[in-house]
């Protein structure tokens, strides 16, 4: 069965967002183009990974003689995007997910493939290539470093750190435990 491939090439928007409360919050990569929109569920990790990454081959790229790709150091003002999320309906969860840099177009890459279970072995291989679905976005270098500052903004919105113990305080309260002396 062919791979049905959800690709953006030159997206109106990308974006991750949030549904929920911070402790019990779903997030969305969600992508649009016209009147197409997919919206693939994340984990928060991922979330700040794929920021983190992105904002590292950004940096790269702007340290390359002359900035041949126009690579903006901070976001461009008019890329920002504070908008909440259009109609979420999950396409899949992800699982497994990559990221690249293509210099012919000078965009960023962004692959997401679906969870696996790892006792179907007929589901995914190693390069993905019985995936049932991809989600391919193609982002120009100041759509990337926007998407990226709104990523890590909604990854840091969540539920505020326990000074003591570190780990995350409720809004229905916290026991904190100490870490051993």
């Amino acid at each position: 069965m062919p791979t049905r491939v959800h690709e953006f090439a030159w997206p109106d928007r990308v974006v991750v967002g949030t549904i929920g409360l911070p402790g019990s919050r779903t997030f969305y990569l969600q992508v649009r183009a016209g009147t197409q929109i997919v919206s693939i569920a994340l984990e928060k990790q991922q979330s700040a990974l794929l920021a983190e990454k992105i904002d590292a081959i950004l940096d790269q790229l702007g340290t390359v003689d002359g900035n041949p790709f126009s690579v903006p150091t901070s976001t461009p003002i008019e890329l920002v995007d504070n908008d909440p999320l259009e109609a979420v309906e999950e396409q899949f969860r992800t699982g497994a997910m990559s990221l690249g840099w293509d210099p012919t177009t000078a965009q960023v890459v962004v692959e997401a493939y679906p969870l696996s279970d790892a006792d179907d072995d007929e589901f995914l291989d190693e390069d993905h290539s019985n995936a049932p679905e991809m989600l391919l976005v193609r982002m120009p270098v100041g759509t990337a470093r926007a998407f990226a500052k709104r990523t890590r903004e909604i990854v840091g919105a969540g539920r505020p750190t326990c000074p003591l113990c570190g780990f995350p305080i409720d809004a229905d309260g916290h026991t904190c435990t100490l870490p051993d002396a």
